[in-house]
């Protein structure tokens, strides 16, 4: 199947969704995102290319990976199966061949009806619920040809539309996507320019200015702020959060508190990378209670989760 170069590579699509937008929905996740955030719990969706995990745990040592690998690149070991990076060239010989499936690939190529297919067999569900389709990452606004296309066939089938982006996109790719989307998931991290840069890889001025311009044209918004202790959770940061939200024009918005919580160590482990957690952890109860009185002040409908 020939692709184009725009097109993403889809890691997960997850069926029976209930924290990604309204009902039961279909999420689904688009592999790469320009920003790098410490806390990200899904570290696989931050490369737009294909990536190998391998699940030690899963691992029954049979060396069917070793003996089908042309390049020498998978040796087994008393801690499981080690590839050589300088080796491999992601072919999936070893994935295809696992019995255990303790090696896998990440990321697929899928054709935009590939997609479309399994989202209409749950459409039953999502109309009960009134549920609909999630396209999230990654960050789905770095392929916007293909994301609008399938934002274009749902709205033609009634299909309720949300994106989950982290606002970092050209703020024409941004406007166009909105006359598609029925409601965005927007991603708010800190008010601090550098303080964003230091912990997400990119400074917060695009992210902000979108934002402004998103609600002006009075589209439906849910902010949602991953909540980390010592990262945005001290009161400065969460005032001067609050009052830029209240000064949003347009409709009113939601606020979706969102708890760091460290589940992701494992998956950086399987990915062969070091997860450095720092000072990072979950927010004490008074940090979720003082954010929450903290919105409320500024007359912002604000829930925890979601």
């Amino acid at each position: 199947m020939v692709q184009d170069m725009k097109s993403p590579l889809i890691f997960d699509i997850k069926r029976y969704a209930i924290n990604d937008g309204p009902g039961i929905r279909v999420t689904v996740f688009f592999k790469g995102c320009p920003l790098s955030c410490k806390w990200c719990h899904n570290p696989e969706s931050q490369s737009p290319g294909v990536q190998k995990m391998f699940t030690a745990s899963k691992c029954i040592g049979c060396r069917a990976c070793v003996e089908v690998c042309r390049f020498d690149a998978c040796k087994l070991t008393s801690k499981g199966v080690v590839t050589d990076v300088s080796l491999c060239t992601l072919c999936g010989d070893c994935a295809k061949v696992c019995p255990a499936t303790a090696t896998e690939m990440i990321g697929k190529y899928m054709t935009v009806e590939e997609i479309m297919e399994i989202i209409r067999k749950e459409t039953v569900i999502m109309d009960k619920s009134g549920g609909g389709v999630t396209f999230s990452g990654g960050e789905p606004l770095m392929f916007p040809r293909f994301l609008n296309r399938l934002l274009h066939i749902c709205g033609d089938e009634n299909i309720h539309r949300c994106v989950d982006t982290s606002g970092y996109a050209k703020q024409d790719v941004l406007l166009e996507t909105a006359k598609r989307t029925d409601l965005f998931l927007y991603d708010l991290k800190l008010m601090d320019s550098e303080k964003h840069k230091l912990f997400t890889g990119v400074d917060n001025k695009l992210i902000l200015d979108n934002l402004e311009m998103l609600s002006a044209t009075d589209a439906d918004i849910n902010i949602r702020i991953p909540l980390v202790y010592s990262v945005n959770d001290d009161e400065e940061n969460l005032v001067k959060t609050a009052k830029f939200i209240a000064g949003l024009k347009g409709k009113p918005k939601k606020v979706n508190i969102l708890p760091y919580h460290n589940i992701a160590e494992k998956k950086y482990e399987k990915l062969g990378t070091v997860y450095n957690k720092g000072t990072m952890d979950e927010p004490p109860e008074e940090s979720m209670k003082l954010a929450t009185e903290i919105f409320r002040s500024y007359n912002i409908n604000v829930v925890t989760g979601g």
